[in-house]
């Protein structure tokens, strides 16, 4: 199933994308190589999760999943990985805490679409993650206001990083957030299953 942790040099900054990628598609691509020109990462990983907590109906395999994103995202500074199934965690919070272990020097930088921050909050331990890393937000159609209007904005919108200082935001030390506006692409996993093209 998986091909073992990846590698990751002290110093480095990697952003963090997770999700059940079912399936992966283009928009995924699109927000993984804006994630990596904006916030100046060295790297990306995908984050294929066993399973979605918040959403009740469970994903396609594991196995199909990580295969068919590992043949759509091809770049040599992205990796599709099943971290979740290796380290056994479930929950954002643990994934984060386990990889600060495992890779000490590495600065990780959590990524997540607007719609995410928005509802934030519901995360289990959302404070947590947010004290742990830098959050790296990337607008996408219709959910720039309740973005910015969020909890989670609101709560720590001293810690906000400006657009401009956006390209280094894996060195500020946690909490630290920035939301940066790009083109996206219409197009969702739920959208793609609905027209049974998947699964």
């Amino acid at each position: 199933m998986g091909l073992g942790l990846p590698y990751a040099r002290p110093g480095q900054v990697i952003g963090l994308l997770g999700g059940s990628f079912d399936p992966a598609h283009a928009g995924h691509v699109h927000i993984t190589r804006e994630a990596l020109k904006r916030f100046g990462l060295d790297h990306v990983w995908w984050l294929v999760t066993p399973g979605n907590p918040l959403k009740s109906r469970g994903p396609a395999s594991l196995e199909a999943r990580l295969a068919h994103a590992r043949s759509l995202m091809q770049h040599p500074r992205v990796t599709v990985t099943d971290v979740e199934a290796q380290l056994g965690t479930r929950y954002t919070a643990e994934t984060i805490a386990a990889l600060q272990l495992r890779y000490p020097g590495v600065r990780f930088v959590w990524l997540m679409g607007a719609d995410n921050l928005a509802q934030f909050h519901r995360w289990e331990r959302w404070r947590e993650i947010i004290e742990r890393v830098p959050l790296g937000v990337l607008a996408r159609p219709g959910d720039r206001i309740p973005a910015r209007t969020s909890k989670v904005a609101q709560l720590y919108g001293q810690y906000r990083v400006r657009k401009r200082d956006a390209f280094g935001l894996g060195v500020h030390t946690a909490p630290a957030w920035s939301f940066v506006n790009i083109p996206m692409r219409r197009i969702s996993s739920s959208e793609i299953r609905e027209k049974g093209e998947w699964g």
